[in-house]
């Protein structure tokens, strides 16, 4: 039968064909094909015949048609065919889908449908033809019946594609029904409904079936929704993302661990690939990323910032096209999280109203620490990226040399923070990917090469930090550090330093690279820049400090960690120590003929040998007998001549100018710390080697015969008598300031040299006393003659000689030491207040020399650790020194002149604890537990908080001392310190701990009840009772009471009103109010607008976000309500205070300009909130009564005074103008006045426009809330602009006519008036 049909459908007519399939009845014509297809013969030909034989035109046919579609189908589905018989039948059967008349495709399509929602698909091989069934579908123009309706064929389509896309769908499917789609003409509003349903499965698939999924879903979204597709892709792995977090987080739950981490990583990379090649072709893709990115900023950043969507961006930067847009992107929103960061850790109020999100920066190290599962798409943008943050938030400003460095924590600004990020992801990305490694170190070292005049302390950092962790791995990438050593001799000092300490550990695993560092080092020592040479001395320290010679004591008493590579050298320590020794012998070679260089050579190698000598103690000879040959050049060996040293002969003369030659003082401090060291370390080693004491018995009698000398010396030996000339001008006087610095640095060396042999003995203390007035002579002449010539140079000060560690022992022994055989002894130098004073001073200088430059000169003065233990041991002895003698008690028994030894004290304590926060925040606890003296027990228990809470109660009752004196002995300066230490103090405690509330319920009590006329004091106080508030709660109600107390202590802006005075603040007088207290509350009042217009655009940004669905806008209380009434109550209390001040008579001057420009922000804040109750304003719900009461007291209380207070300010500058007008003689002044006038007035114009703009939203708000706003609201005065050309015409007459009566009144002796005139016109300009 199936050849007689196969046969009959080749004939050229259809007829005989068409009589044979009617003879046949439908079942047999399908078992017939069904048996020709599973057995593979001719199916095809016989499909072919069949439908040949069944023209669609003839309803028998039709259905034969429809009847064998159908078998054909279930064939195809039952998976019992061979491949290509299927492939055949289907290819046939989507031919012929087109000829099928409208009503048998509903039936078809309909059928297809039933059965995917069944899910009683079996392979899923006849999906294929759906697309093809629909889109043949689409084409019908005629009405067709589908269930009970009656519709056209486009419409059918889409009912189906509904139907189809609200049932169930069998998951293994999922990918097959999706790529359907991409064939069938869809609608945008279809395309949205397959997305959807689409995105929803994802959850119900296994993971790996995703990415494909992806693909289906990219090549669909050609078609439109792609905002609705990345939303759902970044929405599905952000939360996958949490989930697999808190899995891996939470033990307890490890046995329910669904998916491993580098299954989900792999899966993620696939999907960013498949993804950023979409975008490659699809450009508006990728626009949408970034426009749906960016839209998410203003609202609630984490919707759609996640690791996963940022490690997308950075996929994105591989397009050219988007590569600048991503950067730009990326480094606004790390510095815009920062700043909310540090908005919200300032204030206690926004903490409340916003909960804390994660930070970009941990999502961004996220991604680095993700990318090691082969993202190599994306480790590129990292590395850029790090790079880019380094590069436009590193430091910009240097100090000295130095960039600042800051701890952790609020002190740093978000800029700061940004730079740290980005050496961080480098650094992280560093250790992860190996194949990136070489490229991150050259960028830096050229970084560091290139930009040598910048800063570049953060990229130095960041080397350091790279060599640390890997030098092994470094070691191939040699030749590029060995490259950067060429250019050693032409980098400044600073870098050198900070490049050879990084690359430390490279040399110890690299002879290569050493040697060739010696080279250029021994090539730089020769080189005409003094900086190259001083490179070269600075780089063989550093060398002669790293490498250990046999025998060295062990390096526990080092000052910084030699590196992890340490533990590699030390496996063949015992040639490398006997290779070491003839190294560094090599090296002090070299470095013995720096000593015929520049005092600055010289005097870095001096500062250098006390280091090398504690790391490589072996070196101690040869590092000795340099400095005794040195010293004995200039020391007078007959034991009877004085002075004992040769100044002379340390001053270089040069065509009758002077210079320091020999730095004799360092050169002598060297020697004395040298020499203590060796004693305490090296002598009790060495008894048996007799020998080798001579040189250090030679320089100890040395030392003490120049001590002898020096104490018989009067200054005329040294020609440094009061009649000498120090003026800076002359030759001569040059040469004697050297002169005297050289005298006192050494009288300073001795006084610390003997004190530290003495032992307590009464007649070295003597000397000590001695050496000390020698130098209070000097110093006394020094800044007498230096005030009568008034230069820079004699007004600063020389920094002292004395180590900081003799400095906490001196102030110990002066003050704390308490044993009795001391006793007899200390009293010589307690004896003298001028001793005491100076010991104090100096101690003052090195923190002062701390905090601005982040270390201290002297032994040590590099070591974080032992200046911390050094400033832990001064405080304790300051602290005791000020609370155990107060300032007056002092003043009262004092009769010599100066300062207050007392004073002193607390003013090194308030330079002290500014600087331990600054510089060793980690370490407070350790800080604070050595300055309480009476806990030995248990010490561990108590917190910070506790310890500082201590402290604070003692500055406390110091300061209600003061106070309660009067008026007259009330000694400003010392409370002034005071408070800046309590403020110090206060930052420490914890905010939420009873203490803090303590301290600010203190401080407000001092504030309300006491009264100084005092006006910095009253500022100080005032800053602390603010940043006290701010952290516990918000000042609103602080500011409207001040405001209150200032309109009644100034008097109102209407002389006829008497103001009824409020005190609630007695710290508030007639003299503190304007400007002092005002400009206070006015800065704090901008900081509530500043955060008020934060919350406001956050809230914006989330209405923007989020389209509200209906159910959630007719519930009772909206999800921001909280904020909005937070909003509202902030700006109600505002506008109290605004209320007052507008009122207030203020004097002209920056209150007048403050608050001028402070209540157009308040006017602009107002109609941002107005503009987006506009926004979320539905006529139904209306606004809130608050809202309502809020624009009420802004009409009522406001808007009319901001007038009159406009009146007020313009009729004084008219008073001004006329003040200026009288005293035209004095051009300066009738220009200052002039430039006031304008200065004021500026901002009035900008007041006036905000409150219109205010009121222009109000009314918009009014129409669309069906609430009349405006009752509450004068009428603004009108104001026309047009310039009127006659009534001009007319004053500017009677301006002539005033001036031409003044020039004939006023007859000054042939004085031209004209030149002045012309002057104030352009001084005016300049200022316009």
């Amino acid at each position: 039968m199936d050849e007689k049909i196969i046969s009959l459908a080749a004939e050229k007519t259809t007829d005989k064909l068409q009589e044979l399939l009617q003879t046949l009845k439908e079942e047999d014509l399908a078992n017939l094909l069904q048996n020709q297809a599973v057995k593979g013969k001719a199916a095809g030909a016989l499909l072919r015949g069949i439908f040949k034989g069944s023209p669609c035109s003839e309803e028998a046919g039709a259905l034969r048609r429809h009847k064998i579609y159908a078998c054909c189908i279930q064939l195809v589905e039952s998976g019992d065919l061979q491949k290509e018989v299927a492939s055949e039948i289907i290819g046939l059967l989507m031919l012929e889908a087109h000829n099928f008349p409208g009503s048998l495709l509903v039936e078809i399509a309909s059928e297809f449908v039933d059965v995917i929602r069944e899910g009683s698909l079996v392979n899923g091989k006849s999906l294929e033809l759906l697309p093809i069934i629909l889109t043949a579908l689409a084409t019908k123009k005629e009405n067709l019946t589908y269930g009970k309706d009656e519709l056209s064929g486009e419409e059918c389509k889409k009912q189906l594609v509904n139907t189809l896309c609200s049932g169930r769908w069998d998951e293994q499917y999922v990918i097959q029904l999706t790529s359907i789609f991409k064939d069938v003409p869809l609608t945008a509003e279809e395309v949205e409904f397959v997305m959807e349903k689409v995105l929803k499965m994802f959850s119900q698939l296994n993971l790996q079936e995703i990415p494909p999924l992806v693909y289906q879903l990219l090549v669909l979204s050609s078609k439109g929704s792609r905002k609705k597709l990345l939303e759902g892709i970044i929405a599905f792995f952000n939360k996958l993302d949490k989930q697999h977090h808190e899995e891996q987080s939470g033990h307890e739950l490890l046995d329910l661990v669904t998916v491993s981490s580098s299954e989900l990583r792999h899966v993620e990379g696939t999907i960013i690939l498949h993804m950023v090649f979409a975008m490659k072709l699809d450009w508006d893709l990728g626009r949408e990323l970034l426009k749906l990115l960016k839209a998410g900023q203003q609202g609630d950043p984490s919707t759609n910032l996640c690791p996963f969507s940022i490690a997308l961006l950075l996929s994105l930067t591989r397009i050219q096209r988007f590569e600048e847009q991503v950067f730009d992107f990326l480094k606004t929103l790390v510095v815009k999280s920062f700043k909310d960061l540090q908005l919200l850790q300032g204030s206690k109020f926004l903490q409340t109203l916003v909960p804390h999100k994660s930070c970009v920066s941990t999502m961004i190290l996220e991604v680095v620490k993700n990318s090691v599962h082969s993202w190599d798409h994306v480790t590129q943008g990292l590395v850029e990226l790090g790079f880019i943050l380094m590069d436009s938030y590193g430091p910009k400003k240097i100090f000295e040399g130095k960039a600042f460095k800051t701890s952790s924590g609020l002190s740093q600004v978000p800029v700061q923070q940004a730079c740290k990020l980005g050496a961080n992801i480098l650094l992280e990305t560093f250790k992860i990917h190996e194949m990136i490694r070489q490229e991150i170190l050259e960028q830096v070292l050229s970084k560091v090469v290139t930009k040598a005049s910048a800063p570049i302390g953060h990229f130095l950092d960041l080397l350091s930090n790279i060599i640390m962790c890997a030098p092994l791995v470094l070691q191939s990438c040699s030749s590029k550090v060995t490259e950067t050593f060429d250019y050693l001799s032409f980098l400044p000092l600073q870098t050198v330093q900070g490049l050879l300490k990084a690359v430390q550990p490279l040399l110890k695993v690299s002879m290569s690279m050493r040697d060739s560092l010696i080279l250029v080092l021994r090539k730089a020592m020769f080189a005409s820049q003094l900086d190259a040479r001083k490179s070269a001395v600075a780089g063989f320290l550093l060398l002669l400090k790293n490498f250990k010679v046999l025998g060295s004591l062990s390096s526990s008493q080092c000052s910084q960690s030699i590196g992890v590579s340490q533990v590699l050298v030390d496996v063949h320590s015992r040639y490398n120590s006997v290779a070491n020794e003839t190294f560094c012998l090599e090296i002090m070679d070299s470095l013995r003929r720096c000593l015929g260089q520049q005092a600055d050579v010289r005097l870095m190698l001096y500062e250098g040998f006390y280091d090398v000598l504690r790391r490589n103690s072996q070196l101690a000879n040869s590092i000795m007998q340099i400095l005794l040959s040195q010293l004995k050049q200039f020391y007078e060996p007959k034991p009877d001549l004085l002075p004992p040293l040769k100044l002379e002969a340390c001053i270089l003369t040069q065509e009758d100018k002077y210079f320091l030659q020999e730095p004799l003082v360092h050169l002598l401090c060297c020697v004395h710390h040298c020499l203590a060291w060796y004693k305490s370390r090296v002598v009790p080693l060495q008894e048996e080697e007799e020998e080798e004491e001579g040189f250090y018995q030679v320089l100890d009698d040395m030392l003490e015969s120049i001590t002898n000398r020096m104490i018989k010396s009067e200054l005329e030996d040294f020609e440094l008598d009061k009649s000498a000339d120090f003026s800076q001008s002359t030759d001569i006087g040059i040469k004697n300031n050297i002169c005297a610095h050289l005298v006192m640095g050494v009288c300073e060396v001795l006084i610390e040299y003997n004190f530290s042999i003495s032992n307590f003995s009464k007649s070295k203390f003597e000397e000590v006393l001695s050496l000390f007035m020698c130098y209070k002579k000097l110093s006394d002449i020094l800044k007498e003659k230096g005030g009568k010539g008034k230069t820079k140079m004699a007004n600063k000060t020389t920094d002292s000689f004395l180590s900081m560690k003799f400095v906490s022992e001196l102030l110990t022994a002066l003050f704390r030491d308490s044993i009795q055989t001391h006793e007899e002894s200390l009293s010589v130098l307690r004896s003298s207040n001028e001793f005491m004073r100076y010991a104090v001073s100096v101690a003052l200088q090195k923190v002062q020399q701390l905090i601005e430059t982040g270390h201290v000169s002297g032994p040590d003065g590099q070591n974080p650790d032992k200046i911390f233990q050094n400033l832990s041991d001064i405080t304790r002895v300051l602290l005791w020194r000020y609370t155990s003698i107060p300032t007056s008690v002092e003043e009262s028994g004092k009769k010599d002149k100066g300062k207050n030894i007392s004073l002193l004290c607390l003013e090194g304590l308030q330079k002290i604890f500014s600087a331990v926060q600054h510089f060793y925040q980690p370490k407070i606890q350790q800080f604070l537990r050595a300055l309480d003296v009476t806990d030995e027990g248990d010490e561990a228990e108590i917190g910070v908080t506790q310890r500082a809470a201590f402290q604070i109660r003692q500055f406390q009752r110091c300061l209600l001392n003061l106070l309660s004196s009067e008026e007259e002995d009330f000694n400003s300066k010392e409370a002034l310190l005071l408070v800046t230490v309590l403020s110090s103090l206060s930052k420490l405690l914890e905010p939420s701990s009873p203490q803090f509330v303590q301290m600010l319920s203190w401080t407000s009590k001092i504030c309300k009840e006491n009264s100084r006329e005092d006006a910095s004091f009253c500022k100080s106080l005032m800053n602390l009772l603010f940043s006290l508030h701010v952290s516990y709660k918000s000042p609103v109600t602080l500011l409207r009471d001040l405001s209150q107390d200032i309109h009644g202590q100034l008097g109102d802006v209407d002389q006829d009103v008497e103001v009824e005075k409020t005190n609630h603040f007695a710290m508030v007088t007639l003299r503190t109010a304007a400007p002092t207290v005002c400009l206070l509350a006015l800065s704090q009042a901008e900081k509530v607008l500043e955060e008020v217009d934060w919350l406001i655009t956050k809230l914006k940004g989330q209405v923007s976000q989020e389209i509200i669905p209906e159910e959630a806008s007719s519930q009772a209380t909206p999800p921001n309500y909280p904020i909005e009434k937070a909003i509202i109550m902030q700006l109600g209390t505002l506008v109290t205070f605004f209320h007052e001040l507008v009122q207030t008579a203020l004097p002209s001057g920056s209150c007048v300009d403050i608050l001028l420009k402070d209540l157009c922000k308040m006017y602009t804040i107002l109609t941002a909130l107005v503009k987006y109750y506009l926004q979320v304003c539905r006529s139904a719900g209306g606004i809130p009564k608050n809202m309502e009461k809020l624009v009420k007291l802004s009409g009522s209380h406001l808007t009319p005074l901001c007038y009159s207070f406009i009146s007020y300010v313009q009729n004084k500058s008219k008073s001004l103008k006329s003040v200026g007008e009288k005293k035209k003689e004095k051009t300066a002044d009738d220009a200052t006045v002039m430039a006031r006038v304008l200065r004021e007035t500026k901002p009035i114009p900008n007041l006036i426009f905000a409150i219109e703009q205010y009121e222009k939203f109000l009314i918009h708000l009014s129409k669309k809330s069906k609430v009349n706003l405006m009752q509450h609201m004068k009428l603004s005065t009108s104001r026309d602009f047009k310039i009127k050309g006659n009534i001009l015409d007319m004053i500017l007459q009677e301006d002539e006519g005033d001036e031409n009566e003044e020039s004939t009144a006023s007859e000054h002796g042939g004085q031209n008036k004209e030149p002045a005139k012309k002057k104030r016109k352009k001084e005016m300009k300049c200022l316009s």
